[in-house]
């Protein structure tokens, strides 16, 4: 089953000043976001095949205009996430079986490699509800620099029967980063944590 998309929307958030320094090149921030139909609104299913298969087309889709919104190569990308907002008329657990057992594989595609976890966030709400979007390294969780979030929201979604999923890239980490640990080009990315 496809997903039945009412909306796509993707933004960036580019910084270029922190506390009065320059940001050169600036960090920026992609999410792409889709507003779909919850086959299983209102209904308990034992079976969530159908927004398991959603995942999967959306994390291609989402990942590919992320990393197209920021005009980079796909190897370029350095953090990733993903995150769901469920409307009233569904459960969390459709947020989950959009986000987990095969979004990850296509977004990694997407951005070529990403041997780390891919962070996620879920949670219920109703129109313009926000969720923040956890990004981290794509290849090596341990890398400080790019423990970060970016919040995503849709102005009239969720819709009861409805589920805003995002998927968020970077080709940076945070601005002016200098907490220490794993530097980004130390990265081995044999095991997603180094």
């Amino acid at each position: 089953m496809s997903a039945n998309i009412r909306k796509i929307i993707v933004q960036i958030d580019e910084t270029r000043q922190e506390m009065g320094q320059s940001i050169n090149p600036p960090t920026r921030r992609a999410v792409a976001m889709a507003v779909i139909a919850n086959p299983y609104a209102g209904r308990y299913s034992e079976n969530l095949d159908e927004l398991i298969a959603i995942g999967e087309e959306l994390g291609a889709l989402l990942g590919q205009k992320a990393v197209k919104a920021l005009g980079i190569a796909p190897g370029e990308a350095q953090s990733y996430g993903k995150a769901a907002i469920v409307g009233e008329a569904g459960e969390l657990e459709h947020a989950a079986a959009i986000l987990h057992p095969k979004l990850g594989a296509p977004l990694r595609t997407a951005v070529e490699k990403g041997a780390a976890l891919v962070p996620s966030a879920k949670k219920r709400g109703t129109l313009g509800t926000a969720i923040d979007v956890p990004l981290g390294h794509k290849d090596a969780a341990f890398v400080r620099s790019h423990f970060d979030a970016v919040e995503a929201r849709v102005s009239d979604a969720p819709r009861a029967n409805e589920i805003v999923v995002a998927v968020a890239v970077t080709d940076s980490g945070r601005p002016l980063p200098r907490i220490g640990g794993l530097q980004a080009h130390e990265i081995k990315g044999e095991d997603g944590l180094r």
